[in-house]
């Protein structure tokens, strides 16, 4: 939706990659959060790029971590309001990552970093919270949706709006007109 937004042509291909057997075999490698969410959109890229060699291929990929410990899409509501309360009154971290592959390699990769600090919640806040969104809470890490009613739930954030929805646009697109691929 952000690139179609922004006026991009593109073709969405999903990758056929298994995130979590990418992320165990980084598990002990000293890999933190920042290098997972590239390492995953790298990997994204290169998969679609192999059946597409001649494209310009974009994978992207985010990673929430509160110190050491990644979060994923929860699993159900239970799982949702576990991680609510596992982040309430902390700041946890986004990073998302962006590639660039050409043939089969990175050309262009980056990295930003948003710090997301979220109220103290209490647990009646959090059924009310999640009774609002509903299955909407399954459908992205951290179990909140910045765009949405997510952003109540807060009450700092430092970084780029579109780090945290997941895509750096500002870089992309400038490593795109530099390549050529746009123009303007």
């Amino acid at each position: 939706m952000l690139l179609r937004n922004a006026g991009l042509e593109f073709s969405a291909q999903k990758p056929d990659i298994d995130e979590r057997a990418v992320e165990a075999a980084l598990a002990g490698s000293g890999a933190t959060p920042e290098d997972v969410a590239a390492v995953l959109a790298e990997a994204k890229a290169i998969a679609v790029s192999e059946r597409h060699p001649a494209a310009l291929v974009i994978g992207s990929d985010q990673t929430l971590s509160l110190g050491d410990e990644l979060f994923h899409k929860p699993a159900d509501m239970e799982a949702a309001r576990r991680q609510l309360l596992r982040l309430s009154g902390r700041t946890h971290q986004l990073s998302s990552a962006v590639v660039l592959v050409g043939e089969g390699k990175a050309v262009w990769r980056h990295t930003s970093v948003a710090h997301m600090t979220m109220r103290k919640l209490d647990p009646a806040a959090v059924g009310r919270y999640l009774s609002d969104v509903g299955e909407a809470a399954l459908g992205s890490v951290g179990s909140y949706q910045i765009e949405g009613r997510g952003i109540r739930l807060f009450e700092k954030i430092e970084g780029d709006f579109f780090t945290i929805v997941g895509l750096p646009l500002l870089p992309l697109f400038a490593a795109l007109h530099d390549r050529g691929a746009i123009d303007g």
